[in-house]
């Protein structure tokens, strides 16, 4: 072979190599480009408080008024005003969320109104989330709930996880009876849920990323928890991860000084501020989102204060039962009630 040969063919061979390079990067550089300008640029409703009420075709949107809570997909049908008619639809940009207010509006201005309206304590609720790609939880992220365990303060936020077969409801019921478990246990919390996709955001700009805030119980079976190293098991049982019933967008409260409540049957048996959590609400996204993609509509249990009854002396602790009434309050967040049966 001649030297000018071999020339051509290394130089034929490196052009080929940097053309399928070039196709590659091509190929690839524009689903990049889309990944990056979809990261953190959805749009989140500001100034509204969210529902879910349960229909006879499934679940819909709802919205509280001072008239009482606006049945979104009814007065949609009637209005056309091209608004988003399930909370997902809103978590994935469907639709025109200006459309909501025109929605009220409209809904309030006719001699019909109360076809649109129904009064809260006649509402059928669903989850005021519906469908988390993640339910993320934290476990001991209150300081008095850590000293009350025996427990140091930890270092790091504690993660473990729920499934969406825990979902549950305000005005629901679990089921304990049914469970081979017999140490249930309350433990009211602070749900954040997540607006825009979130990788790796710092503190200074994870607020930026919360849609808003609801009520939740992160119902526990301690016997189960305590099986292994793993809290999994006891934090995973059907109908043990009620949230709602408004879902409050985080223009409207500071989820950092929050009020926090627990009743059992009428009878408080925790009462705190979430301003004692160890790990406020933009430490927990940036930190979560550092290894895990969070996506609009993961929310995530912040933990709970003290009072749990497995922070009380063995010979004091009271199991829950079939038969109780739970009623877990936050401050301008509202108050989520469920039964165990």
């Amino acid at each position: 072979m001649t030297q000018d040969r071999r020339t051509f063919l290394k130089t034929a061979t490196l052009v080929g190599a940097a053309a399928a390079a070039s196709a590659v990067a091509a190929s690839t550089s524009p689903a990049r480009a889309q990944t990056a300008a979809r990261r953190g640029s959805e749009k989140m409703p500001r100034g509204l408080t969210f529902a879910t009420l349960k229909r006879d075709t499934g679940y819909g949107l709802g919205l509280r008024t001072e008239r009482g809570i606006l049945d979104v997909v009814a007065a949609e049908q009637d209005f056309h005003e091209n608004a988003p008619t399930t909370i997902d639809a809103v978590f994935r940009g469907e639709g025109d969320t200006d459309g909501l207010q025109r929605l009220i509006d409209k809904a309030g201005a006719g001699a019909s109104a109360a076809k649109y309206f129904v009064a809260a304590d006649k509402a059928t609720f669903g989850p005021c989330v519906t469908n988390p790609e993640k339910i993320v939880c934290i476990g001991l992220n209150y300081r008095r709930h850590a000293a009350e365990t025996g427990n140091p303060v930890p270092k790091m936020p504690i993660l473990f996880n729920k499934f969406n077969s825990a979902l549950n409801n305000h005005g629901g019921t679990i089921g304990v009876s049914e469970e081979d478990a017999r140490n249930f246990d309350y433990e009211a919390e602070l749900v954040i849920v997540i607006g825009r996709t979130a990788r790796s955001v710092s503190e200074t700009d994870a607020p930026n990323y919360i849609f808003g805030y609801c009520v939740g119980n992160d119902f526990t079976a301690r016997d189960l928890q305590s099986r292994s190293s793993q809290w999994m098991l006891g934090k995973t049982l059907d109908g043990s991860g009620p949230v709602g019933p408004w879902l409050v967008t985080a223009d409207q409260v500071d989820g950092d000084n929050l009020k926090i409540e627990c009743r059992v049957n009428g009878n408080v048996v925790q009462s705190s501020n979430t301003s004692d959590m160890v790990f406020n609400c933009k430490q927990l996204v940036s930190y979560v989102s550092r290894y895990m993609t969070l996506k609009p509509g993961d929310i995530i249990f912040t933990g709970t204060p003290e009072g749990v009854i497995s922070g009380y002396p063995k010979d004091k602790q009271v199991w829950l039962k079939a038969g109780d009434k739970l009623v877990t309050s936050i401050e301008k967040l509202g108050d989520l009630e469920f039964r165990l049966t």
